[in-house]
């Protein structure tokens, strides 16, 4: 049959419609759904297939516990301290975005990570804490993020919330930046991607692409609270694989050092930004691992089970 230049036509519109009204038919950097509130994608995302060895890992009741010696750059010079990371599964409240305290099926599962930085500089102590809550069944972004700094010239604090966009609160005691309410689109989070290397490491982005950078980064560098252009690339070997994050404009690289089989530990990290206004110093922020172990650590508050800090090896 011959197809007339109206046939041709129609065909060509048809599938222009199905490419614009069917999001499954369009290829896509990542599964996730950067620009869909939380209750639209719970009925969008498709589940993610948990194999029996995430479920046996992540819901035996323990936490992962890993402490890391710190040796973190501030002011200049590099500083000796102590970085701890706690990975567990909890039950969420998806409306309230808190930890759920009773059972019920609106809850949401989450990986939270609390992660912590303590070192000193000169007299004064530095500690430095983030929480993040990635959902577990569903590839979506972080449902909420949190970031304290604490020393002895103030503190500061950071929240974000996953709604209909990303809600952010930021509180500080320094001029210009004392307490701001923002809305930004929904894009890349520097913070999710640690819990996404834990969950499934082939759902982690690369190439270039928006990313609002890690909260401590953001507090500690005094920088504005956007996403920037990052390129990231992953390297995959036998026993170690590479995630590598760099931001040209600010001059930041975050790289995290994972084992390649699950359940994907993060060994150690380094992180390098850039100079302060005439100092062309470039100096490295690395964190190794010291001691990994699991246990219900909630549990465990007693003076008698403050020999588990020694297990850690922290001071």
């Amino acid at each position: 049959m011959t197809k007339t230049p109206k046939y041709v036509l129609y065909k060509v519109i048809f599938f222009i419609g199905i490419a614009f009204f069917c999001p499954s038919c369009k290829e896509s950097e990542h599964n996730l759904i950067p620009n869909s509130n939380t209750e639209e994608a719970d009925t969008i995302a498709d589940n993610r297939q948990l194999p029996a060895q995430f479920k046996d890992y992540w819901y035996a009741g323990k936490a992962e516990l890993t402490s890391y010696q710190l040796m973190q750059e501030r002011y200049g010079e590099i500083r000796q301290g102590m970085a701890v990371t706690v990975f567990v599964t909890e039950d969420f409240l998806p409306n309230a975005q808190v930890k759920a305290n009773t059972q019920s099926g609106e809850n949401v599962s989450v990986l939270k990570l609390n992660k912590t930085k303590k070192f000193t500089t000169g007299i004064y102590p530095y500690s430095i804490m983030t929480s993040t809550f990635n959902p577990v069944k569903k590839p979506q972004h972080a449902l909420k993020i949190s970031n304290s700094v604490q020393e002895w010239c103030g503190q500061v604090y950071m929240q974000l919330n996953n709604r209909k966009d990303f809600n952010i609160v930021s509180h500080s005691y320094f001029e210009g930046e004392a307490d701001q309410e923002l809305t930004l689109d929904k894009t890349w989070l520097e913070d999710e991607l640690w819990n996404l290397v834990r969950i499934n490491p082939e759902e982690l982005p690369t190439g270039d692409m928006e990313v609002i950078p890690s909260f401590e980064s953001i507090r500690l560098r005094h920088k504005e609270i956007k996403a920037y252009r990052a390129h990231a690339n992953i390297k995959q070997g036998d026993s170690l694989s590479m995630y590598s994050l760099h931001y040209p404009m600010l001059e930041r690289e975050l790289i995290i050092y994972f084992n390649s089989d699950f359940p994907y530990e993060i060994e150690k990290w380094e992180e390098t930004n850039g100079t302060q206004p005439n100092d062309s110093t470039r100096l490295k922020t690395t964190a190794h691992k010291i001691k990994r172990i699991r246990n219900d650590y909630w549990n465990m508050n007693r003076n008698q089970d403050a020999g588990l800090r020694d297990t850690l090896g922290l001071k």
